[in-house]
């Protein structure tokens, strides 16, 4: 498995904030990235899978076979406990196909109010509610077309989601995602703290230590 021996990577994504986000960390390795934004005329990749690592698979091999170069895709999103997992595999277009993130976070706010929740024991020193136990998730796939295998893994980070945005930064969900941990939101954060603690930071770790411990991994 070639991995990342490679100084390039595409990754296999359209979505600038990922984008950014495993440009930062790849860099540490003297990685250099592509995305697909460089490639305007390269179709979207139908996200059809069940599952956030069919997904990211899915995305890996139909990017690997056209470009024919190891690609890391990944498919990310968000579990809220009272919405029963929801919205899951639908997280980048919960209300609608190539919905902005305010849309999306607007509507996950309109189902959460729809549901008799109760009340967070205190709210926060602002008044903010903590209105369900939430999880962010993301799987990662590398995939090398010169073999036709891939690694993968996942990681994941627990919080809640909040009644109001805080911070101005990531993108997504983060500006409703509340880590108590840290007693701050993820769109609070700054790159390399979302980096350590957040779910692409986990899965990104997860895949490096199995690429070294395979020998897949050169420096």
């Amino acid at each position: 498995m070639s991995g990342l021996s490679q100084n390039r990577v595409l990754v296999a994504t359209k979505n600038e904030g990922k984008a950014k986000e495993f440009a930062h960390a790849l860099a540490k390795l003297d990685k250099t990235t592509e995305s697909l934004n460089d490639y305007p005329a390269f179709p979207d990749i139908p996200e059809d899978g069940d599952t956030f690592s069919a997904n990211a698979r899915i995305k890996a091999k139909a990017a690997g076979d056209a470009f024919g170069v190891p690609v890391l895709a990944d498919d990310s999103g968000l579990r809220v406990e009272a919405l029963n997992g929801e919205p899951g595999v639908y997280s980048a277009r919960y209300a609608g196909e190539k919905a902005a993130d305010e849309a999306n976070n607007a509507k996950l706010l309109r189902e959460l109010a729809k549901l008799a929740l109760p009340d967070a024991a205190e709210p926060l020193a602002d008044g903010t509610r903590l209105l369900s136990a939430a999880q962010f998730v993301c799987a990662l796939a590398l995939y090398d077309p010169s073999t036709g295998s891939f690694v993968e893994a996942e990681g994941t980070v627990d919080g809640f989601i909040a009644d109001r945005p805080h911070g101005d930064g990531g993108f997504g969900y983060d500006p409703l995602f509340w880590l108590p941990q840290l007693d701050r939101g993820m769109a609070e954060l700054s790159k390399e703290e979302k980096q350590q603690i957040g779910h692409r930071g986990h899965a990104l770790a997860a895949l490096i230590a199995k690429l070294e411990q395979d020998g897949g991994l050169v420096k």
